[in-house]
This record gives structure tokens, C-alpha cells and sequence, in this order.
């Protein structure tokens, strides 16, 4: 029970980090948001 005690909030821990990372690639930042927009309309000429 002792060992549990320990491990659960390391385990936790590396879920609540590793959901970071995925949310982190899986949601643009604001600032590439506006890039695209500025490299699209640069394409299209406008």
C-alpha cells in the first residue's frame, strides 16, 4: 500500500504532462494561427 501511495501521484503526474504535450500539438497556438493567415493571403496575392 505504501508503494501505491507513491506511485499513483508519479503516474498522475506523467498523465496530466503527457496530456499537455498532446493538447500542446493537437491546438495551434494564436501566433501560428496568424502566421497561416498571413502565408495564405501572401499566396492568394492579397
Amino acid at each position: 500500500m505504501a508503494l501505491l501511495a507513491v506511485l499513483l501521484p508519479l503516474l498522475m503526474l506523467g498523465v496530466v504532462l503527457a496530456l499537455g504535450r498532446y493538447e500542446e500539438l493537437l491546438l495551434p497556438k494564436e501566433q501560428d494561427e496568424q502566421a497561416a493567415e498571413r502565408a495564405k493571403r501572401a499566396a492568394l496575392g492579397h
